[in-house]
């Protein structure tokens, strides 16, 4: 079996406690996938139910209708990456799930990329927490530090959300478009 040292991680303290710790984090990463997986069928047979109370809902948004028009049309295009890629976003995977389902997409498109982006992140979040636990300890530091970076990140995200698109320039009078 290979050090932990060999992949840049401190050595453990007991003996025995990488063995102990790998079954435990694939454990972990097994049920954390599956909550997400659930999760994002319930999202979706809610929506999938909502019917004309979700669509009023949705209506009295243009913001909402207008990212449901563009979530559908995604979503029929296959969607798959879509799915993967909104689990890392904010709301995004709230915003995938719901979308499938009030678009009545079939269990059997939506499913395998669930299971997909469940998986990655679950990898994701558990590795990133063993790093960072390891890293930083599982002291006060350790939970200040990640308490902080989940607040900049959030900011982060908000900022490049809200920023407006940048202005295309307008060509030049008698220039014919598209030069």
């Amino acid at each position: 079996m290979r050090d932990l040292r060999d992949i840049g991680l401190p050595p453990c303290e007991y003996p025995g406690e990488a063995t102990r710790q790998v079954p435990s984090l694939l454990a972990l990463i097994l049920c954390a996938a599956t909550a997400s997986v659930l999760g994002d069928l319930v999202a979706y047979r809610l929506a999938w139910r909502g019917g004309d109370r979700l669509d009023r809902a949705i209506a009295r948004s243009r913001r909402l209708t207008s990212a449901q028009q563009h979530l559908g049309a995604a979503l029929s295009r296959g969607g798959g990456a879509l799915v993967v890629i909104a689990r890392f976003a904010p709301a995004g995977r709230s915003v995938v799930s719901l979308g499938a389902g009030a678009a009545h997409r079939k269990v059997k498109e939506f499913l395998p990329w669930s299971a997909v982006a469940g998986v990655a992140w679950a990898v994701y979040s558990v590795g990133l927490g063993y790093v960072g636990g390891q890293w930083l300890g599982a002291g006060w530091l350790g939970t200040a530090v990640s308490v902080l970076a989940l607040f900049l990140a959030g900011a982060l995200a908000a900022l490049v959300v809200r920023r407006p698109a940048p202005a295309t320039a307008a060509p030049a009078a008698g220039a014919p478009a598209g030069t």
